[in-house]
C-alpha cells in the first residue's frame, strides 16, 4: 500500500475519535485534518477545535449542517414515506450519506488522499461511510481504525489515551451505559441492558420525549402545510426545513411521542435491538401520508408503498449514492408535484392521529363519494357489470373444482 500523506477524520472530540486522531498520526506518520459536522445532535461542537488543536492539527472543519441534513437528505426520504423492517425511521442511516459526501469534498479540496472514521467493524455504519466514499471517489483510500488496531476494550482506550496524554472527561454521575447516536431527526441507544431483548428499556434511557404516561393530558392540535411533498409551514408559520423538523419534535416529545423498542437486522448479518426516539419524524410520516391519501392517485400510492420496503433498505444498508436509489427517487419526486396542502393532527399521551387534510389539488370528490346524493355522478347500476367482469376468473375455477 502507497504512504498516506493526509487524512479526513470524520472527529466528534470524543473518547474514541481522538484516540483515532492520535493513532492515525503515529501508525501512517499522517497530517489529519479534522471534521467535525453539525446535524443537530444538540452538543457543543467548539471543544472539538480545541481538542484538534491540542492534537496539533492544523486544517479544522466544523460545518453547520442541519438545513443541508434535512432539506437534502431527510424530506427526499419523508416524501416515499420511508421505514425500515415496518418500523425504524432511519434517523442514524440517513445522516451518513451526508457525511460521507463532505468528507469526500474536504479531502478534495485539502489535498487529502484518505478518509477515516469511527466505525466499528460489527455495526452498519462502517458500510454506509464507505460505500458513500467510494460512490463519490471511486480512488478515495479509506482507514477503519477498528478493523486494524489492536485495541479491543475500553480499557485498553484509556491505556493508550493515558499513554499519549489524551484528555478523558469524566462527568458526573454514573455514565450511560448505552452507545448513543443523536442527530435532528432522532436519537438512538444501543447495547448495556439492551442487549437483552427481553429487558423493558428503563424510563431514564429515553432523554428526548416525555413519557406518555405524564404527557399533558388535553391533546394538543397542529397544523403542517405541504407544497410538492415537503412540509414547508407548521400551524400556519412558513418555516425552513430544519426548522419544520425543530418545531416538531419540540411538539412530538412534549407528548410522549416517537419512541421504539426494536430487534432489527443489521446489513452485516446479526440481529440488534435498539430504542430510538423520533418524535417529529413520527408526525411527520403520519401528516404526509394523510395529504398523500387526499392528493394521490390510487394506483401512484399504492405503487409507492410496493417500492417503499426496497427504498428503505437502500438507505438502511448504504446505498444513498447508488444509481437505483437514485433512480427511485425520481419516481418518487415526480409523484410529489400534486402533493400540496394542510393536514391537522391530534396528539395525545404517545399517540398522533390525522383528523384533518384539505387541498386545493385534492382528488376526493365529495359529489361522488356521498351516500347522500350521487344523481348525474355515478351510476349504482354500472357496478353489476364490473363485479361480473372481476368474478369470471374465479367463477371459472370453481366451475372446474366443482366437475
Amino acid at each position: 500500500m502507497s504512504a498516506v500523506n493526509k487524512v479526513v477524520l470524520a472527529y466528534s472530540g470524543g473518547l474514541d475519535t481522538s484516540i483515532i486522531l492520535k493513532w492515525l498520526q503515529e501508525e501512517y506518520g499522517c497530517e489529519v485534518v479534522t471534521f467535525t459536522a453539525d446535524i443537530g445532535q444538540g452538543e457543543e461542537l467548539e471543544p472539538a477545535r480545541d481538542k484538534a488543536m491540542a492534537l496539533g492539527v492544523k486544517e479544522i472543519y466544523i460545518e453547520d449542517l442541519r438545513e443541508e441534513f434535512v432539506r437534502d437528505f431527510v424530506f427526499p426520504m419523508f416524501r416515499a414515506n420511508t421505514i425500515y423492517e415496518g418500523e425504524y425511521l432511519l434517523g442514524t442511516s440517513i445522516a451518513r450519506p451526508l457525511i460521507a459526501k463532505r468528507m469526500v469534498e474536504i479531502a478534495l479540496s485539502t489535498g487529502a488522499d484518505a478518509v477515516s472514521h469511527g466505525a466499528t467493524g460489527k455495526g452498519n455504519d462502517q458500510v454506509r461511510f464507505e460505500l458513500g466514499a467510494y460512490a463519490l471517489r471511486p480512488d478515495i483510500r479509506i482507514i477503519a481504525p477498528w478493523r486494524e488496531w489492536t485495541l479491543t476494550s475500553r480499557e485498553d482506550m484509556l491505556a493508550y489515551a493515558a499513554r499519549h496524554n489524551i484528555p478523558v472527561e469524566h462527568k458526573r454521575g454514573s455514565q450511560s451505559p448505552y452507545s448513543m447516536d443523536a442527530n435532528l431527526l432522532h436519537i438512538s441507544y444501543e447495547g448495556g441492558p439492551l442487549e437483552d431483548p427481553w429487558i423493558e428499556a428503563e424510563e431514564s434511557l429515553w432523554r428526548w420525549t416525555t413519557s406518555p404516561e405524564q404527557a399533558p393530558n388535553t391533546p394538543r392540535y397542529v397544523e403542517i402545510d405541504f407544497r410538492g411533498g415537503d412540509a414547508v409551514a407548521v400551524d400556519g408559520e412558513a418555516l425552513s426545513p430544519a426548522g419544520v423538523l425543530t418545531a416538531l419534535n419540540a411538539l412530538g416529545a412534549a407528548h410522549g411521542i416517537g419512541r421504539l423498542d426494536l430487534v432489527e437486522n443489521r446489513y452485516v448479518g446479526m440481529k440488534s435491538r435498539g430504542c430510538y426516539e423520533t418524535p417529529g419524524g413520527t408526525l411527520l410520516l403520519k401528516a404526509h401520508r394523510a395529504i398523500e391519501s387526499l392528493t394521490l392517485d390510487r394506483e401512484v400510492a399504492h405503487l409507492k408503498d410496493e417500492l417503499m420496503p426496497r427504498y428503505a433498505s437502500l438507505i438502511y444498508n448504504g446505498y444513498w449514492w447508488s444509481p437505483e436509489r437514485q433512480m427511485l427517487q425520481s419516481m418518487i419526486d415526480a409523484s410529489q408535484t400534486y402533493v400540496n396542502g394542510r393536514v391537522r393532527l391530534k396528539l395525545y399521551k404517545g399517540s398522533v392521529t390525522a383528523v384533518g387534510r384539505t387541498s386545493a389539488d385534492s382528488l376526493f370528490d365529495v359529489r361522488i363519494a356521498s351516500f347522500e346524493d350521487d344523481r348525474g355522478s355515478y351510476n349504482q347500476k354500472d357496478a353489476s357489470g364490473f363485479i361480473h367482469l372481476n368474478a369470471l376468473r374465479m367463477r371459472i375455477a370453481a366451475r372446474r373444482r366443482n366437475n
